[in-house]
């Protein structure tokens, strides 16, 4: 059964109409959207006609991570009042959760990258929506490059939405062939930047390593947060390693300490996602609660300021982990995960 109510609520919807129009006029779009919006579960359900509207059309959402394909596909299995692997699945490196039925497919850009190479034409699917295109890495941009040069050779047809809520609309905009640019406005709640510098010198960060000091700041911020505000913490740091010690430093705390990472378990991450009426909460995370998901009952965030991302070492010809100051398109985002709710 299809929740109606919920996603009569979402504001992105008010913009699903021009987005259409949009891609039947040009076959690309740019859509930026506030976050909490409903980007990410509404606009595949509409565009698949799963919402009631529309013919039926097969859709592939590509996310820059794991845990944001999982998250999207159940929350739109959800909005339908189904399992994943219905009409909604998602494949990611080491699971796929599809069956004969599905028509909205979540996957990771990695994945979208090799299925591109072994099949060019994406056949069967109508739409591509690369979500989070702000985020800019390898995979996204190649996956970016072989989708209009598919669509330029082999599938005009292909229709080719790039979505975000911080992105450069007009640069992506000219890259998909001068594609319209459809806006949604959020009903975002106002949030308060609180600068917290170290009292300390801190030695900035090379390679792998954060320096510790940082990281007592950190905790000790999370613990100024706690004691000053209400609801729940969402804490980004860079790494699993640094979760772990500021996790350390948080034990004796009064709130449930929670870690999430790339490799954290599914039932963590289900868990973390689903919220809880008990107690307070305080959720340590690397970038990837920074888009995507909601994490029910965030009022503060407290921002390392750092990010960890891919980087070639020149000299050895080889790429590796760094540590890395956090873009501020990423700053923005990780800042309005205190304002969704």
């Amino acid at each position: 059964m299809i929740r109606t109510d919920t996603l009569d609520r979402l504001p992105v919807r008010t913009a699903v109409p021009a987005l259409r129009q949009a891609l039947d006029d040009h076959g690309t779009a740019v859509l930026c959207a506030p976050p909490g919006t409903g980007k990410t579960t509404l606009v595949p359900l509409a565009l698949a006609g799963l919402t009631g509207d529309g013919p039926v059309r097969r859709v592939v959402v590509a996310e820059p991570r794991r845990i944001a394909a999982r998250a999207a596909a159940r929350r739109m299995a959800w909005l339908l009042g189904e399992r994943t692997g219905q009409r909604v699945g998602f494949t990611v490196r080491g699971e796929r959760v599809v069956g004969p039925d599905t028509v909205v497919e979540v996957v990771t850009t990695g994945v979208l990258l090799q299925r591109l190479q072994r099949d060019q034409e994406l056949a069967g699917v109508d739409a591509v929506i690369i979500d989070e295109c702000h985020e800019r890495h390898l995979d996204a941009d190649t996956v970016a490059a072989f989708l209009l040069d598919v669509r330029a050779a082999l599938r005009p047809d292909l229709r080719l939405v790039a979505a975000s809520a911080t992105t450069d609309a007009e640069g992506w905009a000219r890259l998909l062939g001068d594609a319209p640019v459809v806006e949604a406005r959020g009903v975002s709640h106002p949030v308060d930047v609180v600068w917290a510098p170290p009292s300390v010198p801190v030695r900035p960060p090379h390679g792998m390593r954060v320096d510790p000091a940082l990281l007592s700041h950190v905790a000790s911020v999370v613990r100024r947060a706690l004691a000053e505000r209400d609801g729940d913490v969402l804490c980004f740091l860079p790494g699993v390693g640094e979760i772990g010690r500021v996790a350390g430093q948080l034990a004796d705390v009064a709130a449930e300490v929670l870690q999430v990472h790339g490799r954290a378990p599914a039932a963590v991450q289900d868990a973390v996602l689903a919220g809880s009426s008990e107690g307070r909460r305080v959720v340590l995370a690397t970038s990837v609660a920074e888009s995507s998901l909601t994490v029910p009952g965030v009022r503060t965030v407290v921002d390392s300021g750092l990010a960890r991302e891919p980087r070639t070492d020149h000299a050895r010809g080889l790429s590796a982990l760094a540590t890395v100051r956090a873009s501020q398109a990423a700053g923005r985002q990780r800042a309005g995960r205190a304002g969704r709710e």
